[in-house]
């Protein structure tokens, strides 16, 4: 085989699998595919020099790596509002039709499985990230390698993140759960976990054998000219993505076009059975980019997107006991403790009775036939008690007026009951376990098992207690050796110098989560005490309620935070320093066609100076800077009157 007779082997193998993992449209035999393969793999141990990055040699697993580094995403992968009927889908509509004219939506499935983000420059694949918190993920490019249906290369040679979910078709999954079985392992309890665990295998052999898909559904970082969504994902399937098995893009001029909607949504309910993935609902997306940009984001969505969710799946089963669970923050909340049913491969043995308002409306009794639902990931709750089957055997629920852990007298709130008692084991627990969780302090070993025994022995009566723990203590505690010992001492000593986002969620204070944790961080740094409700409002995403509910926590506690302030000495992020007065400070700013160095690091110049680079032209937009071939952003900026600069003549006004 010549070099020339490889490249064209290297394009003929690649157009083989297009056509059988893409297109599900095989134009060769499994035999003619192999004979082909293996003549390349000699050709390039012979001539290791003319390795291709594309070549199908490329996605064999067989390296196994020690973990999984962080990596940070070019920008960030959000989360989807949620909504579940026709009136909340209208609603929806109307509110975005006044951030919107001329409004068209963009409709596909919403895939169940584990998202992904890729990043290609130079046309080649170079990073692939799980989307983990949405700012910082893991690096799994090996494993993403070995997946048929990911492009090692592509056409587009600017700097571009694709995002999208990688699935294991039906049929796949339960092949899976059938070897499993055979070789005694754990099953996986449903199609998204399979992908998920086969997504972060350390041996990329293993996710190379699972027949894993990658399927598009938006783009993060880019430099594109397209105006509308459509057009963008057309694009990005033209690389050799396989593309949404229904997509629709309607657009909205009265109610009846929502109705289009609905019916594209009840289509893909009804032919849900039959796709090859699992689907858990449709996304909905302005199709408009310049829209998406104007729109802009709450603290945890952005305003431009929803995901409107399939139906939830509704099973009847019995309620064996009913307990009471009491949160960190003193709430007790009635869980009904159900005879174990499966519903969508998960066996659900709770349900969740939100308060005693609750079971006194639906008359909820031990003993009675309830129908529970289940939803995606939501936790179960009881929809209906079916009366008709009561025998007189069922016991009704009382109104409990004591702490079920402390004891102490509850203050009745009406649908709330809270245990004041600051001291009670639950409350103290509950806010350690969580100060120690993964989205908080990340304490690695600090389990809730290890909680509950350091606080039982008396060793920790606070989360400040953590940070007096010593050797000997732990070390006198049974299964506690010392190297167990040492390494949670470590863990607890690594919280320290944490970041100053973690600190805050680990404060535990109602209605102030991750998100609006990052939030409060990056605005205010390590001086969100001394902040005022004008301030918190003026944050994005941020109500009066949460504004209300972080100064309340901060009055009562102000003390408590600066001695466990002291104690962690959080990092603050570093603020933006105010940029000096130039041209481009405080304008809005697109930047479009060849420039003479990349458009991303003109980007990063221009913020630097103050400046908000968006990625269409609109009325608002003060400047268009443009390059060689300038496109449809250029003539548009001149039909709405907006500034043009050539690259020279924006180096010059600096100047």
């Amino acid at each position: 085989m010549t070099q020339n007779e490889y490249n064209k082997a290297i394009d003929r193998l690649n157009l083989y699998a297009h056509h059988y993992y893409v297109l599900d449209d095989p134009i060769t035999t499994d035999e003619v595919y192999d004979k082909l393969y293996h003549e390349v793999l000699e050709f390039e141990k012979r001539n290791p020099k003319y390795l291709r990055v594309d070549s199908p040699t490329q996605r064999v697993g067989g390296i196994v790596a020690d973990g999984f580094k962080k990596e940070k995403h070019l920008s960030r992968m959000w989360s989807l509002e949620d909504i579940f009927d026709f009136q909340q889908l209208k609603k929806w509509v109307e509110k975005s039709s006044k951030l919107c004219e001329n409004m068209t939506l963009y409709c596909e499935p919403k895939y169940d499985g584990a998202s992904l983000n890729l990043i290609y420059k130079d046309g080649v694949l170079i990073k692939a990230i799980t989307r983990g918190d949405g700012s910082i993920g893991e690096d799994i490019t090996q494993n993403a390698k070995t997946i048929r249906s990911i492009p090692l290369k592509i056409e587009h040679k600017e700097l571009i993140e694709i995002r999208g979910e990688v699935v294991i078709f039906k049929d796949e999954f339960e092949a899976i759960n059938e070897q499993r079985i055979e070789h005694g392992e754990q099953l996986f309890a449903n199609a998204r976990n399979a992908a998920a665990g086969s997504l972060r295998q350390l041996d990329s052999s293993i996710t190379a054998s699972r027949n894993l898909v990658f399927l598009p559904y938006g783009i993060g970082e880019n430099s594109l000219t397209q105006d509308s969504l459509t057009e963008r994902m057309e694009y990005i399937y033209s690389f050799g993505f396989r593309p949404a098995p229904m997509r629709l893009t309607c657009k909205i001029e009265s109610e009846k076009d929502v109705l289009q909607i609905e019916d594209f949504y009840q289509e893909m309910i009804d032919k849900r059975e039959y796709f090859d993935m699992m689907l858990d609902g449709m996304v909905i997306k302005i199709d408009s980019i310049e829209s998406q940009d104007e729109m802009g984001y709450t603290v945890k969505n952005p305003r431009w997107a929803v995901a409107y969710k399939f139906p939830a799946v509704e099973k009847i089963t019995k309620i064996k006991d009913i307990i009471m669970q009491v949160g960190r923050s003193g709430v007790i909340t009635p869980v009904a403790i159900v005879e174990p049913t499966h519903i969508e491969g998960v066996v659900v043995e709770r349900a969740t009775l939100h308060n005693f308002d609750e079971i006194q409306r639906k008359d909820i009794r031990i003993g009675d036939s309830v129908i529970i639902l289940r939803s995606g990931d939501v936790i179960p709750k009881i929809v209906k008690v079916l009366v008709h089957e009561r025998d007189g055997t069922q016991k009704s629920i009382k109104r409990v007026t004591n702490c079920p852990v402390c004891d102490s007298e509850l203050l009745d709130e009406g649908a709330l009951i809270k245990c004041q008692n600051l001291k009670c084991e639950a409350r103290v627990v509950n806010s350690i376990i969580y100060f120690a969780s993964k989205p908080c302090l990340n304490i690695d070993g600090l389990g809730e098992k290890i909680v509950e025994t350091l606080y039982s022995e008396g060793l920790v009566k606070s989360v400040k207690d953590l940070f007096f723990l010593t050797l000997q203590q732990l070390m006198a505690l049974e299964g506690f050796k010392e190297k167990k010992s040492r390494n949670l001492l470590d863990a607890i000593e690594n919280a320290k110098g944490c970041e100053c986002w973690r600190f805050i969620n680990s404060l535990s204070i109602e209605h102030i989560g991750e998100v609006a944790s990052k939030a409060l961080c990056d605005k205010f740094a390590l001086h969100v005490s001394d902040v005022t409700k004008e301030q918190l409002i003026e944050i994005d995403g941020f109500g009066e309620e949460m504004a209300e509910s972080l100064l309340e926590f901060i009055r009562v506690n102000r003390e408590s935070i600066a001695e466990l302030q002291e104690i962690l000495k959080p990092k603050a992020p570093e603020l933006k320093k105010e940029a000096e007065e130039n041209p481009f400070k405080s304008k809005t700013v697109v930047l479009t066609g060849s420039m003479s160095e990349p458009r991303g690091k003109i980007k990063t110049v221009l913020e630097n100076l103050g400046a908000k680079v968006s990625s269409s032209v609109s009325k608002k937009s003060d400047y268009v800077i443009y390059g060689e071939d300038a496109g449809s952003k250029f003539d548009k900026a001149l039909s709405l009157g907006v500034t043009t600069i050539t690259e020279e003549q924006m180096r010059e006004m600096l100047r």
